[in-house]
């Protein structure tokens, strides 16, 4: 499961507000109306329209549209892309050993 790194950063910048991580908490329950949501954040429908559009860039929750409303939820797989995300760019590859610097000291091995 790889990401770009344009759509890895899409899915940084989904968690990087206090909305949009509120947002997804409420979408932990299932999936709800922009109404709902308007209700909750009380936030401005633009406004709302643009935390939706962030976290659907991402890949992290999909809407539908039904009559003039939004639905959205969390995608699961683009949940698990995220995480997968997440371990890749903070799981080591290789085992530290002592490397030289250009500085010309040498880092012990971790």
């Amino acid at each position: 499961m790889y990401l770009s790194d344009k759509q890895s950063t899409r899915v940084f910048k989904a968690f990087c507000d206090e909305n949009r991580l509120h947002i997804l908490s409420l979408l932990r329950g299932g999936e709800k109306c922009a109404c709902k949501l308007l209700d909750e954040l009380h936030i401005g429908q633009s406004t709302l329209s643009h935390h939706m559009k962030i976290l659907c860039d991402s890949g992290v929750v999909v809407g539908r549209k039904e009559g003039k409303w939004v639905y959205y939820r969390i995608d699961p797989e683009g949940s698990a892309q995220a995480i997968a995300l997440l371990t890749q760019l903070t799981t080591c590859t290789a085992e530290a050993e002592d490397v030289d610097c250009s500085c010309g000291s040498r880092r012990a091995a971790v």
